[in-house]
């Protein structure tokens, strides 16, 4: 991780805000993300457009996984933007010299320790003390 920006602030106390390769990337990605949800968009036309083929196979796919496995469509819409977001930054790293951020293993771990993190509280807060048997 490499810092491309930095700002020593001192109204906030001065505190070094830093623009790194990291961060840029994942606004990359986020931007890509909704620009190709843009491009998918139907709006009020009667024949679908290719983008929009590709969006709704591909949502068809997640929702049928979600279903067999979870059993409920609760939790497709953080499925399915985890999935875009892993599929974004892993396709951006085949451009060559570009950064994949998902070998970084603070993102890896970020990741997983807040979906962790989730998944406890939310099944303490829904089953009580039964999330443990």
């Amino acid at each position: 991780v490499t810092s491309l920006l930095s700002l020593d602030a001192p109204i906030f106390g001065y505190i070094g805000l830093t623009l790194t390769n990291l961060a840029l990337y994942s606004f990359l990605i986020f931007t890509l993300i909704v620009g190709l949800h843009y491009m998918g968009n139907n709006d009020t036309r009667l024949l679908p457009s290719k983008w929009s083929i590709l969006l709704e196979s591909l949502f068809a796919s997640i929702n049928s996984m979600v279903r067999e496995q979870i059993g409920r469509e609760v939790y497709l819409p953080f499925i399915y933007s985890l999935f875009f977001f892993i599929l974004i930054a892993n396709l951006l790293g085949n451009i060559p010299y570009s950064y994949t951020i998902t070998t970084s293993v603070i993102v890896s771990i970020g990741l997983s320790f807040t979906i962790l993190i989730g998944v406890t509280i939310l099944g303490l807060s829904i089953h009580k003390i039964h999330f443990f048997s």
